[in-house]
C-alpha cells in the first residue's frame, strides 16, 4: 500500500495541482466578489451621486452585462482548469515514464503510447488486442496528450486576463483616491485646501456623464458616504476581486510554463532526442 501511494505521489503533477487550486481561489474571489462590488457601486451612485435615473441608466445596464459576464466567466474557468488538471496528470505520467520515475498504469501506458509514439501494442508474438482500458486512455490521449494545444490556449487567455487584470485595478484606483479624499477631510491638518473643495466626482472618471446632477459630493457630505458600511464594505470587495484577478494571473502562467515543460519533453524524446 505505501508503495503504491509512493508511486502516485511521484506521478501527481504538483505544479498543475497548485495552479487549479489558484485558479478556482481566484476565479472565486474574483467573480463573487466583483459581482458584489458592481451592486454595491450601483447603490452608491443611486443613493448619493445622481437622482435622475436617466442619468445612471446607461451604468446600470454596463454593470448588469459585467455581471453576466461574470456568471460565464466562473463556469468557464472552472470547466477549462479542470481540463487543465486532467492534462496535467496525463502528460506528467507520460513524462515520468519516459524517464523511468515510476511504473505506470495501463492508462499511463496508453497514453505514452500516444504521445511519444511508443510500441503500439505488437511484441514477438504477432498483434495483440489491446485492454479496452487503454483503448479509450489512447483516445482520450489524442487529445489531453498534446499539451500543445493547452500552451496556445492558455497563452491566449493570459493575455486576456492580463487586461482583466489591469481593469479590475481602475475601480480600487477610484475608490482608494475617494478614501484619500475622505482621510483629508477628516484631518484638515494635514492639507491646505478648503474641505469644501475637497469632493469625489464621478463624473470625472466616466461613471456619469457631464451632465448629471449632482455628480459629486463635498466636504462633509462624502466624509459621511465614506463612513457608511456600503462604501467599506464596496470599497474591499474591489480590493478582494483585484487580488483574485492577480491570483488566477499566477495559476495560468503556472500553468503555462507547466504545460510547455511537458510539451518539450515529450516533443523531443518523441524524436529520439537526449538531453
Amino acid at each position: 500500500m505505501l508503495e503504491c501511494c509512493a508511486r502516485c505521489l511521484i506521478g501527481a503533477p504538483f505544479a498543475s495541482l497548485v495552479a487549479t487550486g489558484l485558479c478556482f481561489f481566484g476565479v472565486a474571489l474574483f467573480c463573487g466578489c466583483g459581482h458584489e462590488a458592481l451592486t454595491g457601486t450601483e447603490q452608491l451612485i443611486e443613493t448619493y451621486f445622481s437622482k435622475n435615473y436617466q442619468d445612471y441608466e446607461y451604468l446600470i445596464d454596463v454593470i448588469h452585462a459585467f455581471q453576466y459576464v461574470i456568471y460565464g466567466t466562473a463556469s468557464f474557468f472552472f470547466l477549462y482548469g479542470a481540463l487543465l488538471l486532467a492534462e496535467g496528470f496525463y502528460t506528467t505520467g507520460a513524462v515520468r515514464q519516459i524517464f523511468g520515475d515510476y511504473r505506470t498504469t495501463i492508462c499511463g501506458k496508453g497514453l505514452s503510447a500516444t504521445v511519444t509514439g511508443g510500441p503500439k501494442g505488437r511484441g514477438a508474438r504477432g498483434p495483440q488486442r489491446a485492454h479496452s482500458l487503454q483503448r479509450v486512455c489512447q483516445c482520450l490521449g489524442k487529445w489531453l496528450g498534446h499539451p500543445d494545444k493547452f500552451v496556445g490556449i492558455t497563452y491566449v487567455l493570459t493575455i486576456v486576463w492580463l487586461l482583466v487584470f489591469a481593469c479590475s485595478a481602475v475601480p480600487v484606483y477610484i475608490y482608494f483616491n475617494t478614501w484619500t479624499t475622505c482621510q483629508s477631510i477628516a484631518n484638515p491638518t494635514k492639507t491646505t485646501a478648503s474641505i469644501g473643495t475637497l469632493c469625489a466626482d464621478a463624473r470625472m472618471y466616466g461613471v456619469l456623464p457631464w451632465n448629471a446632477f449632482p455628480g459629486k459630493v463635498c466636504g462633509s457630505n462624502l466624509l459621511s458616504i465614506c463612513k457608511t458600511s456600503e462604501f467599506q464594505m464596496t470599497f474591499h470587495l474591489f480590493i478582494a476581486a483585484f487580488v483574485g484577478a492577480a491570483a488566477t494571473l499566477v495559476s495560468l502562467l503556472t500553468f503555462m510554463i507547466a504545460a510547455t515543460y511537458n510539451f518539450a519533453v515529450l516533443k523531443l524524446m518523441g524524436r529520439g532526442t537526449k538531453f
